[in-house]
């Protein structure tokens, strides 16, 4: 089975350069990099997307510029259209997950609309897709920008693949016990020796805290000699 082809996200009459750079970021943070523009209202290319693509320079030189969106999907065999309302077409309605499901199976190139960042996509630009792409949203506030919802549909669709991921660390031990209470008793002493314990009755509860917090972060040998360093740097510091 062929693997299906990435989506083509096209911005229809975007406002901004500095929202096309932002959706450029969002497109490559998720392994998409063919982005098309349709009648962009202040011409193409934009000098303020570069800087707000942050790096994303490979999606912004690649754009496309088309006077009309059927010319922007004429090769894409499915076309989502993305908007929270349904704007009087009936069409199937998909959340961002059920589309990328269907993406991964479909032939063919697919396309995903995004409108201009104050009106969304016109009734006549839905008309154009085979079904509408939204995302379950606050009714009394569904106001999402260019990139943030350029970022859902494309996360969504990268889950599928396999991006690269950040290298495994392994994570040091945690220091043995006897580490451990060798750094709180080092501790104990130089505060026992700056008056902190302090009046008489309470330094029973005040030890308790001072151990249960220390003994939170489950420490590795690392950081117990780290502090302990610190605490030995603090009790005899070093003359100028």
């Amino acid at each position: 089975m062929l693997e299906a082809l990435p989506p083509v996200i096209v911005l229809v009459r975007p406002q901004l350069g500095q929202n096309i750079g932002k959706a450029a970021r969002a497109m490559l943070n998720f392994g998409l990099t063919e982005m098309r523009l349709v009648s962009p209202r202040d011409g193409w290319p934009n000098p303020e997307a570069g800087p707000a693509a942050s790096g994303a320079d490979i999606v912004l030189e690649q754009a496309k510029v088309y006077e009309s969106v059927a010319d922007a999907v004429a090769d894409c065999a499915h076309v989502y259209a993305t908007t929270v309302r349904k704007r009087g077409v009936t069409k199937p309605v998909v959340t961002p997950a059920e589309a990328a499901s269907e993406m991964h199976a479909a032939q063919g190139r697919t396309a995903i609309l995004f409108g201009p960042e104050r009106s969304g996509l016109e009734t006549d630009d839905v008309a154009i897709a085979r079904s509408i792409l939204t995302v379950p949203i606050n009714p009394e506030f569904g106001s999402l920008n260019l990139a943030q919802a350029v970022i859902l549909v494309a996360y969504e669709w990268s889950r599928g693949q396999a991006l690269a991921q950040p290298p495994a660390v392994d994570l040091d031990p945690p220091a043995p016990q006897f580490e451990l209470d060798g750094m709180i008793d080092q501790l104990e002493a130089m505060l026992d020796g700056a008056g902190y314990f302090f009046p008489p009755d309470r330094v029973p509860a005040t030890r308790r805290t001072l151990r249960t917090m220390l003994t939170k972060p489950g420490w590795n040998s690392q950081e117990v000699r780290t502090l302990r360093g610190i605490l030995t740097s603090l009790a005899n510091p070093r003359s100028r």
